[in-house]
């Protein structure tokens, strides 16, 4: 997995680039989003395997989940926003399976759960994976992995911020 910073930075980044008005809820849900399909850590706790469908980047990194939480939360906000917001929500969570995918451990995400339990990473996986447990994050490998997250998540949001930045003023000219 990629980094709690690196999916926070995720879900920031579609807040900003995709709604045009500031909602500090739909800020925290965005970045909540983008975090919280790693609660399924807490399988390894209750002698859930992997590989299960419940286990780490199981049901909770999949598409079904991503849109069910999106849905869920949609109706926190006022009926004319909950399509834009949901769509922010949604995309927010999907990114996490996403950079789990382009992650070089782990054993692939499961996407297509409950209809598949195959498990996929994609071709080109370059980013380091995240240890898990703070613990283990203070350490060189966690050190190798906050440079490696910044270069391939923080420096091209910073850049479509930048751009978004941009396109949205001259939008207002």
């Amino acid at each position: 997995m990629a980094s709690l910073f690196g999916h926070g930075l995720i879900g920031y980044t579609l807040y900003k680039v995709i709604d045009r008005k500031e909602s500090k809820l739909l800020l925290f849900i965005a970045i909540i989003s983008a975090i919280f399909p790693d609660i399924d850590v807490l399988a390894f706790h209750f002698g859930i395997p992997y590989s299960h469908p419940f286990g780490h980047r199981g049901f909770t990194h999949s598409i079904v989940f991503a849109l069910l939480w999106a849905f869920l939360f949609s109706f926190s906000f006022k009926k004319n926003k909950r399509l834009i917001y949901g769509l922010i929500i949604f995309l927010s969570t999907i990114s996490h399976g996403i950079l789990d995918a382009f992650t070089t451990g782990g054993k692939g995400v499961g996407f297509l759960i409950p209809f598949s339990n195959e498990r996929f990473f994609f071709p080109f996986q370059f980013i380091k994976v995240s240890p898990i447990g703070i613990g283990r994050f203070f350490s060189e490998w966690g050190k190798q992995v906050i440079i490696n997250e910044l270069k391939y998540i923080a420096v091209p949001c910073f850049l479509v911020l930048i751009l978004s930045y941009f396109l949205k003023r001259k939008q207002k000219d």
